[in-house]
């Protein structure tokens, strides 16, 4: 089906923020969007410290508090459908649109479909052989379970027979909201740790079936394909270097500056090829002489080229 060209607005969050926050700023979003105050939005965030989101109908009983607590993990309710979720080493996305949104519009199941598109198209960007289930038999024997992971829903996302993208949505007033989740990467099951179980014994069992029915994105494509904890043991380089001979300056202080109306900055210094900033600090209207490879000194963040300057 041909779409109408929409207008949506992107949010992505490059700082996690706890659980209560992210929920709050989705129902924020809703009524925002439901005011005729935003464009329909698609945002994408993370969560810290982890934290346990329940659906809207799951019961708290299902949740171990004292092992919550142990681990340090939050814990919130979506008001969005679904089971529970453990949010960490990956990225969630909820979708916010109005109801005359075509793309949302119909039934539930109608809406999940066509967002499903989108999301195929996302996965298959990373090399990832997703498919749409289309099947109710195996998620109506897996309404039961606590764990979203545990059984794909209907239109739901997986790859090789595991479900490796878990989405429910809400329908409310105001309009439609949808949450999803992608693991990135680390143990699918951790969630495990958290919920009651009769035995050990039951945690384990249940351990070892959403192994066989759920993944993560590095599992499937057995590579990294993204990870902050890769870092250096050290600085390299050591400060923030200059890529070329020109003026230290103050961004601000050229911004919108041209051959016919230059900035006029004063020199107050020199800094050589490798050579720390000599505690230089630029105050307004200043600059300071850089070879390629001296430190920026303090408050400055930009450097204007030989070539550009009289």
């Amino acid at each position: 089906m041909a779409w109408p060209r929409t207008v949506w607005r992107l949010l992505w969050d490059e700082d996690p923020h706890p659980g209560p926050w992210n929920m709050a700023v989705d129902e924020a979003l809703l009524h925002s969007v439901a005011a005729g105050a935003s464009r329909p939005v698609l945002r994408v965030y993370a969560w810290e410290p982890p934290c346990l989101s329940l659906g809207v109908a799951q019961a708290f009983a299902e949740i171990d508090e004292t092992r919550l607590q142990v681990r340090g993990w939050d814990v919130v309710r979506r008001p969005t459908g679904g089971r529970a979720i453990l949010h960490t080493d990956e990225l969630t996305y909820s979708v916010v649109a109005p109801y005359q949104e075509p793309r949302v519009q119909g039934d539930v199941l109608q809406a999940y479909r066509v967002l499903a598109q989108g999301l195929l198209a996302g996965l298959a960007r990373l090399g990832l052989p997703a498919r749409m289930e289309e099947s109710r038999a195996a998620w109506q024997q897996g309404r039961t379970n606590p764990v979203c992971f545990h059984v794909p829903a209907v239109y739901e996302i997986t790859v090789g027979g595991k479900k490796i993208l878990g989405s429910a949505q809400a329908r409310k007033v105001q309009g439609v909201l949808q949450h999803g989740t992608l693991p990135l990467w680390g143990d699918i099951t951790r969630i495990l740790d958290v919920l009651k179980f009769p035995s050990e014994e039951a945690r384990e069992a249940e351990r070892a079936r959403l192994r066989q029915r759920a993944t993560t994105v590095e599992a499937a494509l057995g590579r990294v394909v993204m990870d902050d904890r890769l870092a250096a043991p050290e600085q390299l380089p050591p400060f923030t270097r200059s890529t070329m001979d020109g003026f230290a300056v103050r961004a601000r202080d050229t911004f919108g500056c041209s051959e016919s109306e230059p900035a006029l900055l004063s020199i107050i210094g020199e800094i050589n090829m490798g050579e720390p900033g000599t505690g230089l600090s630029l105050k307004p209207g200043q600059c300071a002489r850089i070879w390629t490879g001296g430190e920026l000194p303090a408050r400055g963040d930009a450097v204007v080229m030989v070539e550009y300057t009289h």
